[in-house]
């Protein structure tokens, strides 16, 4: 018995070392942790169960049967996360350069299945080279098995995707068809074809970090939604990701211990809107003078800053909250802000996660770039995504919100549950000056008439009291009050339930 257990250990401690000292070296040199040290980092102290330590490749061609390491390239199991379990996976860049065969994705399949079966949270640390060449088509079907498992768990358990090294080819696919993705700066990144093939089909030159560095997909394509500076930020920040989400679709968001009182009272609110209509400031102050202990969790921070997405919570409760910034563009809307704007909307939705939507916008972005490139599409995405979301929502306008955007930033007509205005808010088909130009064009050579129709305007529109009227607005509050408002709107609706009628699934303005 004696004997075997050593074996045990012996053929564990092997297996640990995965490609090596060398190797292990050669990954540290390059500043990034291996595929254990990450787990270690991300999991609760000694709470990871690994599954597969000893599985190997089966293939034979290319002289592969005499290199046949333990694991295959990746590591995978499950572990806790503050007290909470999610199934995890990463990738082993010092075998075989984390490249995927047909095993190692037969690893991360049995990982996705489980945690679907399980009810249990995604992780998946990505550091590959890419499929296995030596094993053709079968490295590509693994691909193919692991696409399969990312669409029939969206939805249903919360996927991350780490991108800590290269990821290039088909298996960026993965990624990005998770819920969030977040890479490291300088040592990770993501692109379907490589430089060197970029040059030679289209003679452009440029480097890996240009084409697809954490600095590209954050602030340009939008595929990522967060950058850090090393793997030890990246691992801390998704662990706090993860205590803001459910399990799966099939439990609530985590309620965590709270020391802020829900009435607290924030009189800098007051001022926080500038006289001059014109004039911007910051929506983020907004936000967190609202959240418990001003916590607040920014997706995609880099891109389309004219909206802000991201997570606080209320009396200790997830919410996720969509605000347009005054400090970008003057928080328009356009086709990048709609597009973030609205896939948030749809996770929070997916995972019953209600939604606080902050609005300050004065239309959409107007010009010929915007229409070319399928604004309106685009738009709609935002439009269909608060419309189609059954969770509660809560809805504050500050100041500006004209035209089609009042309409779309979860207005009652969408059927967001409670509205509020501050007395600064503005709701109308747009402002006073484009108003007025449309209303008494036959006046526009007279200065005084325009002045005096522009202030009759104003007087009539600028304000909140109009909608109020009508019910599109629930109550006019004052802004000291909103956190205790929004606190007590939200309570409210805690057992909210809304049905839709029967469908497949819906059909998306993609």
């Amino acid at each position: 018995m004696k004997d075997i257990v050593e074996q045990l250990d012996e053929r564990r401690g092997h297996a640990r070392l995965g490609g090596g000292e060398k190797r292990i070296a050669a990954q540290h040199a390059k500043g990034k942790l291996t595929a254990r040290e990450r787990i270690e980092l991300l999991l609760d102290e000694g709470s990871f169960e690994e599954y597969d330590m000893f599985v190997a490749h089966r293939s034979t061609e290319f002289g592969m049967e005499g290199n046949r390491p333990p694991g295959d390239g990746v590591v995978t199991g499950w572990g806790t996360v503050n007290g909470r379990q999610i199934y995890v996976y990463s990738q082993d860049f010092t075998v075989l350069g984390g490249s995927v065969s047909e095993t190692h994705g037969a690893k991360i399949c049995k990982i996705m299945d489980m945690a679907m079966q399980n009810g249990a949270p995604v992780v998946g640390i990505n550091d590959s080279g890419g499929a296995r060449i030596q094993e053709g088509v079968d490295s590509l079907a693994a691909y193919g098995e692991v696409f399969q498992r990312n669409i029939e768990a969206s939805g249903v358990v919360p996927q991350i995707s780490m991108i800590m090294g290269p990821c290039a080819g088909g298996a960026v696919y993965s990624p990005a068809m998770t819920d969030f993705i977040f890479m490291v700066k300088d040592s990770s990144y993501m692109f379907v074809t490589g430089p060197d093939v970029v040059k030679t089909v289209t003679n452009e030159v440029v480097t890996a970090e240009e084409l697809g560095g954490a600095s590209t997909h954050t602030k340009k394509s939008s595929v990522a939604d967060g950058a850090f500076e090393n793997d030890v930020e990246a691992l801390i920040e998704v662990r706090r990701l993860i205590d803001f989400l459910p399990l799966s679709n099939r439990e609530k968001p985590p309620v965590r211990p709270f020391f802020d009182s829900p009435d607290r009272i924030e009189e800098s609110l007051d001022t926080l809107v500038p006289a001059n209509p014109n004039q911007p400031y910051d929506m983020k102050e907004l936000i967190e003078k609202i959240a418990d202990e001003g916590d607040f969790y920014e997706i995609q921070r880099d891109f389309a800053g004219n909206i802000i997405t991201g997570f606080i919570r209320l009396e200790g409760q997830t919410v996720g909250v969509v605000a347009n910034q005054p400090m970008v563009l003057a928080g328009v809307l356009d086709i990048d802000s709609a597009r973030k704007g609205a896939r948030f909307v749809r996770f929070c939705d997916c995972f019953e996660i209600p939604i606080l939507s902050l609005v300050d916008v004065p239309g959409f972005l107007p010009g010929t770039a915007q229409e070319y490139d399928g604004v309106i599409k685009h738009g709609a995405k935002l439009l269909f995504a608060y419309g189609e979301a059954t969770v509660p929502k809560v809805t504050v306008i500050t100041r500006k919100a004209y035209g089609g955007a009042y309409v779309v930033m979860a207005s009652k007509h969408l059927k967001a549950d409670v509205n509020y205005a501050w007395p600064t808010s503005e709701i109308a088909v747009m402002g006073a000056k484009g108003a007025v130009e449309i209303l008494h064009r036959a006046d526009l050579g007279d200065a005084d008439k325009i002045a005096a129709h522009t202030a009759e305007y104003e007087d009539r529109f600028a304000n909140p009291f109009v909608a109020a009227e009508r019910g599109h607005i629930d109550e006019v509050i004052q802004p000291h009050s909103t956190r205790r408002r929004v606190c007590r709107a939200f309570a409210s609706l805690r057992r909210k339930s809304q049905t839709r009628p029967w469908k497949k699934h819906d059909n998306i303005p993609l």
